[in-house]
Order: C-alpha cells, then sequence, then structure tokens
C-alpha cells in the first residue's frame, strides 16, 4: 500500500518547482540544467538571458546546489549525473596537472 501511495504523489511532487530547502531559482536552475539542450544557441547566451548572470556565477551557483541534499531529494538522477560529470572532470584536471593520462 505504501508504494501506492508514493506512487501517486510522485507527479504531484515532480510538478512542483520548489521543493522544501530550495528556492524557486534553486528548482529553475535544476529544471534548465535537465533541458538546457532544448534551448537555441549557446548554453552561455541561455543562462544570460535566462538568470541575468554570466556563465561563471551559474556554474558556482549550480555546483553549490549540487551539493545540498535538497536538490538530491528533488531530482536524484539529475544531481548524480550533474556530480559525476563533475568528479570526472575534477580527476582529469589532477591527473593532467600530476602528468598522468587517464
Amino acid at each position: 500500500m505504501d508504494s501506492a501511495n508514493a506512487s501517486s504523489s510522485e507527479p504531484a511532487e515532480a510538478a512542483s518547482p520548489v521543493v522544501a530547502g530550495l528556492s524557486e531559482r534553486d528548482g529553475q536552475i535544476l529544471a534548465f540544467e535537465r533541458h538546457w539542450w532544448k534551448y537555441a544557441g549557446a548554453k552561455e547566451q541561455a543562462i544570460r538571458d535566462q538568470f541575468q548572470m554570466s556563465a561563471t556565477r551559474y556554474y558556482q551557483v549550480l555546483n553549490a546546489l549540487i551539493d545540498k541534499s535538497e536538490a538530491l531529494a528533488h531530482d536524484p538522477l539529475l544531481v548524480k549525473r550533474l556530480r559525476r560529470l563533475r568528479a570526472a572532470r575534477q580527476r582529469a584536471r589532477s591527473a593532467r596537472r600530476l602528468g598522468i593520462e587517464v
């Protein structure tokens, strides 16, 4: 019975852009990351148009956001993917500094 209740409450939670502990902007950023490829033009321009911030600042906010447990609860697949990509980039940077091929 719990699984039936959980599945019926999931669509309502998925439709809501705001989760406890996440601001509306945080929800919009996660939604943007999920679907950014749908926007015409460069991602950096879409970031400026939608969030009125530089790409550098956007990625600073995004990196802080994906470390929050609330973001993980809101969209676990997206947050885990973004964390995995970030970790891979960090490993590649460290390997380049040490002169190791990955």
